[in-house]
């Protein structure tokens, strides 16, 4: 099976310092893989919460299978990340410090054909941070431009 779903949170290196990252399996329902397949789901405004000893992501998109009838699922559903006790206590200790979060970077589909997110603890940068880092991206593009002149 080919891997060409190509579904990434670009604003989230951005917007927050990543510390760890998890692979996690993702509960779908109905006619969601197959719009998953069709490159058919968003998850830029997609964040994940922790509840009652469980992960889950919400606010993420993905649109309603066009041949799908009456089996459609809803575009917005929370939906529940499969990760092991072990991974779910280290992110349970880490939302307990305020400023900490959950953020949901890639989704991919795996070598058996299951759809997987890749999830990342992070915290908020400042705004001098979010400066510095189009600083050093203009800096960097500066650097090649020269560097392919000669």
């Amino acid at each position: 099976m080919k891997n060409q779903i190509n579904i990434k949170n670009k604003k989230a290196r951005f917007e927050y310092h990543l510390i760890d990252r998890f692979v996690a399996g993702i509960v779908l329902t109905g006619t969601e893989i197959k719009s998953i397949r069709n490159n058919k789901a968003s998850i830029l405004e997609a964040y994940c919460v922790f509840d009652h000893g469980e992960v889950w992501i919400r606010n993420m998109h993905i649109t309603a299978y066009e041949n799908g009838s009456f089996y459609n699922h809803k575009p917005r559903s929370d939906r529940k990340l499969l990760l092991s006790k072990k991974e779910i206590n280290k992110i349970e200790k880490f939302l307990k410090v305020k400023g900490n979060t959950i953020v949901p970077l890639k989704m991919f589909i795996s070598e058996k054909g299951w759809a997987k997110l890749e999830i990342a603890t992070a915290q908020g940068k400042k705004l001098h941070d979010k400066r510095q880092d189009l600083k050093d991206k203009d800096d960097k593009r500066d650097m090649d431009r020269a560097m392919k002149r000669f």
